[in-house]
């Protein structure tokens, strides 16, 4: 198994997305590249923790490659627009892609690299060694799952249109 962090906007609607994708076995949704320790949501709202709300994702890679990630990954982001998806605004909304091993660095910086070759506008989407990552609160785990009627900025159905 391997893992990547995924930020995308609010991290509800991109675990929702991630948990109907076949090879991703587990997500979790928490804060990231922070400066904070353990930080609760409250605090990342407001902006002063340098927080992004983000997945981890497991997956299996003999069944589905971190470059098939991504590109399921950039169906659901706005990958021009800064600290904001859909209706969220502020740095912890901000999009990312942060990993634990270098090998996956090349990987995620090619993607970008072509993505930006295909595109007249400024992708924004970090790219970085993963700093920390810390549990959002129980609540969040799988909210969309027991709250199907809450707010996402995702069009879920995205996860079974095919590459």
């Amino acid at each position: 198994m391997k893992s990547i962090y995924l930020a995308g906007g609010c991290f509800w609607g991109v675990q929702a997305y991630f948990d109907l994708i076949d090879g991703v076995t587990n997500t979790k949704v928490g804060y990231c590249q922070g400066d904070v320790e353990n930080p609760t949501y409250e605090q990342v709202c407001s902006g002063k923790t340098n927080h992004a709300e983000a997945i981890w994702l497991e997956y299996n890679d003999k069944l589905i490659s971190l470059e098939k990630i991504l590109e399921k990954y950039f169906k659901i982001i706005n990958p021009y627009s800064l600290n904001k998806q859909g209706n969220d605004i502020g740095t912890q909304y901000r999009v990312g892609i942060y990993w634990e091993e270098e090998e996956d660095f090349k990987i995620v910086q090619n993607f970008l690299e072509k993505k930006q070759k295909d595109s007249s506008q400024k992708i924004v989407v970090e790219n970085q060694k993963v700093k920390n990552f810390f549990d959002a609160e129980e609540y969040h785990q799988s909210y969309l799952e027991k709250n199907p009627f809450g707010y996402c900025h995702i069009d879920l159905s995205l996860a079974y249109q095919e590459d």
